[in-house]
C-alpha cells in the first residue's frame, strides 16, 4: 500500500473514531498531494509524496515562526500539532552532531576557507544529504563553521 492509500485509510480511521485533529490534518495532508498529483500530471511515487509532506511541514515551521513575532500562542499550538503529526510520516531527520560532521566534511573537501565560500559548500552538502536535513539548517551549520565557530 502507498503513502497516498495509508493516508486515505488512516482518514476513514479518523472519521469512524471522531479524532477531529486526525482528520482535518490528514485531509489538509491529501489536498496536497492531490494538488501535486494534478500539477506532476500522474500519479505520485512515495518519494514524490515525501518531497509533498517535506514542503508541508516547512510551511508550518514557517507559520510557527511567524505566529510567535505575532504573539499568537493559539495559532503556534495549532501549527506545532500539524507539524508533528506531519513528521511522523518523514524519515528520521539528522542529528545536530551528524549534520555538522557531514558538513565539516564537505567544506574540508572543497576546501573553503571563509563565510565566502558557502555557495561552494552547500551544493554538495544538499547532494549529500538528499532529504534527510532541511536546507535551512544545513545552511545555518555551514555558515558557524566557516566563521570559524
Amino acid at each position: 500500500m502507498g503513502m497516498t492509500e495509508t493516508f486515505r485509510a488512516e482518514l476513514t480511521e479518523a472519521v469512524r473514531a471522531r479524532d477531529s485533529f486526525r482528520r482535518d490534518t490528514l485531509r489538509l495532508i491529501i489536498a496536497a498531494v492531490d494538488n501535486a498529483r494534478i500539477a506532476a500530471q500522474h500519479e505520485l511515487t512515495d518519494e514524490e509524496v515525501l518531497r509533498v509532506l517535506r514542503r508541508e511541514a516547512r510551511q508550518r515551521r514557517d507559520s510557527i515562526e511567524e505566529y510567535q513575532r505575532g504573539n499568537r500562542p493559539d495559532l503556534v499550538a495549532q501549527e506545532q500539532a500539524e507539524l508533528e503529526f506531519i513528521e511522523q510520516y518523514l524519515p528520521a531527520a539528522l542529528s545536530d552532531d551528524e549534520l555538522r560532521t557531514a558538513a565539516a566534511a564537505v567544506v574540508a573537501e572543497v576546501q573553503a576557507s571563509g563565510p565566502g565560500d558557502i555557495g561552494k559548500v552547500m551544493g554538495p552538502l544538499l547532494k549529500r544529504l538528499g532529504d534527510r536535513a532541511d536546507g535551512r539548517r544545513a545552511n545555518e551549520v555551514v555558515r558557524e563553521i566557516l566563521a570559524g565557530r
